[in-house]
């Protein structure tokens, strides 16, 4: 593994995919309040990262939303945290490529990433800012990248597929194979996931097809070094000269399809890691009542604390 001490002694740093538009939601999402004062999921994961070991967050957001951003979050956190933000930008893009007229979508996870490139110099873990992924998971994470992180050598948090589905409509998540050893082999983005008579099924050219009942998904839960923004960057630039032909309006790429070519490619080993806690999140306004009670749950147990930073 290429340079696994000099990685290793560095502070991790936790990064947060937070630049969605939440069209499925119906509103920025995430910083939408879930527990009894107001808080968004994205600040149970911090609080569960800092208790961690995490003293850094990076927030990737739409320059826009800043200041939303501060207001309900950042203002308080950075009390508590070193805070920095990184804007995805939908003008920023290879030379050569021009933003098509009229589109507003972002061009999907792997450019939020590139994001981060300038600003994030450490090994970092990055997930999405309205999963809910439990406190073992940032435990198990941190301790990778402590430990073991080196430039050829990431890591992912995996989940059981039925453990992530809603009640409430289809899902898109990163269906993942792994080797003997326990590594990534393969991972496969599948769109429309739903659950159904207590299995796990999916969409494919038309048909509903079951999917394993051990399936193991990405809910973009990756530990990853520095050295992923010139692999992305080659990613990026490949798919989006076609992209842009083929969908203008609406194409996008999204990490578990990236670390999948670069896996297949053998730019790098990506271990699979899991936690014992339960993934759950919020992909539409209906899964909230849900997700509200289950984090009011887990305050009266005394999970969390009434008031998280004090």
């Amino acid at each position: 593994m290429k340079g696994v001490f000099e990685q290793i002694m560095k502070k991790p740093t936790l990064v947060i995919l937070a630049a969605g538009m939440g069209s499925r939601y119906g509103g920025l999402k995430q910083i939408d309040g879930v527990g009894s004062h107001g808080e968004p999921i994205i600040e149970f994961s911090i609080y569960d990262a800092k208790e961690a070991g995490f003293e850094k967050v990076v927030l990737i957001i739409r320059k826009e939303h800043e200041e939303a951003f501060r207001k309900c979050l950042t203002d308080k956190i950075s009390k508590h945290m070193e805070v920095d933000f990184a804007y995805q930008d939908l003008h920023n893009i290879p030379a050569g490529i021009t933003v098509p007229e009229g589109r507003e979508k972002p061009w999907g996870t792997t450019h939020a990433l590139l994001a981060c490139k300038g600003v994030v110099n450490e090994p970092f873990a990055i997930i999405n800012a309205d999963d809910f992924y439990g406190k073992d998971a940032y435990k198990v994470i941190y301790n990778y990248l402590t430990t073991e992180i080196a430039d050829d050598h990431y890591a992912m948090v995996g989940y059981p597929c039925m453990n992530t589905l809603t009640d409430n409509g289809t899902v898109t998540r990163g269906l993942c194979e792994k080797d003997a050893d326990g590594y990534l082999s393969k991972i496969v983005e599948i769109q429309k996931i739903a659950k159904k008579d207590g299995h796990a099924i999916y969409e494919d050219n038309g048909e509903w097809k079951q999917l394993a009942d051990d399936a193991l998904v990405s809910m973009n839960f990756w530990g990853l070094t520095p050295k992923i923004f010139e692999e992305c960057e080659t990613v990026f630039d490949q798919f989006i000269r076609k992209g842009i032909e083929a969908n203008p309006m609406k194409c996008e790429h999204v990490i578990p399809t990236a670390m999948g070519q670069l896996v297949s490619e053998g730019k790098c080993k990506v271990k699979m890691l899991s936690s014992k806690d339960k993934w759950f999140g919020v992909t539409y306004k209906e899964d909230k009542p849900d997700v509200v009670a289950r984090i009011q749950k887990m305050k009266d147990e005394g999970i969390y604390p009434d008031v998280l930073w004090d």
